[in-house]
C-alpha cells in the first residue's frame, strides 16, 4: 500500500537528519549553540551541525559536557579540527520504507514499552549495543517489546523525528532470544505506527551489518543514501 503523504514530505531532510530532528520535530529538546545542536546527555550523544565547519565544531565543543562524546552524520569523512579525537568512525546506510509493511506472525504479542520498562531496556541495550542508548533515550516514544516468560527479549523504538518522518532505532534482541523473528516483527510494528502518524519510517545502519539490513528489506526498506559516522571528543577545556 502506497503512502499518500509521502510526496508531501520533504526528503532533503533526511540529507541532514540529525540536524533537520533538532531543528524540526525535536526543536523543544535541543541544546543550542550557533550552527551546532545536540539531544541532551540522558537522551543521547546525537548530534547535528548546519556544515561541518570549523566554526560549527567549536559551537559543537560549547554544548558537550566534560567527558562526553557527540556523534555525526556526515556526507563524507570531515577534517576534524586540531585538538578532537575521532572515537569511532564508518559507513553508515540509510533506508526509507515508503510503504506499509505487513505485519509478520509471531506467538508473542507486541507490547508498547512504559516508563516503568526504562531500566530492563537499557540493560538490554548495554547487552546489545543497537547504538547510542542512554537512561532517557525510550522517552523519545514510540517503543515496542517482546517479553518471553516475563523476560524483555527484544525492543525497537523511534528516535529522529525531522518533520514528517521517525527514525526506527535502537533495535535490539537478547541473545537468548534470537532467530525467532522478533527483530522483523519489532521493526515492522514501528514501521505501521509510523505510517499511521502520517509520518514516513527511516533508519540508520552500520554498512557491515548485512544481517540487519536482511531484516530491513524483508520488511520494505529501501536503501536511499550514505553517511560517514564521526563519534567525536572536543578538546580538554584548559585549566
Amino acid at each position: 500500500m502506497n503512502n499518500p503523504l509521502q510526496n508531501l514530505h520533504d526528503e532533503g531532510l533526511l540529507d541532514n537528519p540529525i540536524w533537520s530532528a533538532l531543528t524540526t520535530g525535536h526543536a523543544h529538546l535541543a541544546l543550542e549553540s550557533g550552527s551546532a545542536r545536540r539531544y541532551p546527555s540522558d537522551i543521547g550523544p546525537l548530534s547535528g551541525l548546519l556544515a561541518p565547519t570549523p566554526e560549527a565544531f567549536s559551537d559543537l565543543a560549547a554544548i558537550i559536557p566534560e567527558g562526553d562524546i557527540a556523534v555525526l552524520f556526515l556526507a563524507e569523512k570531515p577534517e576534524i579540527p586540531a585538538g578532537w579525537q575521532i572515537v569511532r568512525d564508518g559507513t553508515l546506510i540509510q533506508m526509507i520504507c515508503p510503504n506499509i509493511p505487513d505485519q509478520p506472525k509471531i506467538p508473542n504479542p507486541v507490547l508498547p514499552m512504559q516508563p516503568a520498562d526504562f531500566p530492563e531496556m537499557a540493560a538490554l541495550a548495554a547487552l546489545t549495543e543497537p547504538g547510542p542508548f542512554r537512561a532517557n533515550t525510550a522517552s523519545l516514544g514510540g517503543f515496542l517489546g517482546i517479553r518471553v516468560d516475563g523476560r524483555l527479549a527484544a525492543m525497537a523504538g523511534q528516535r529522529l523525528a525531522p518533520t514528517g518522518f521517525a527514525e526506527v532505532s535502537a533495535v535490539c534482541t537478547h541473545p537468548d532470544f534470537r532467530g525467532r523473528g522478533y527483530a522483523q516483527a519489532l521493526v515492522a510494528a514501528v514501521a505501521r505506527d509510523i505510517h499511521a502518524s502520517g509520518r514516513t519510517p527511516f533508519l540508520t545502519s552500520f554498512e557491515a551489518n548485512s544481517g540487519a539490513i536482511r531484516v530491513y528489506q524483508q520488511v520494505g526498506f529501501n536503501l536511499r543514501r550514505r553517511f560517514e559516522l564521526a563519534v567525536v571528543k572536543p578538546p580538554l577545556t584548559a585549566p
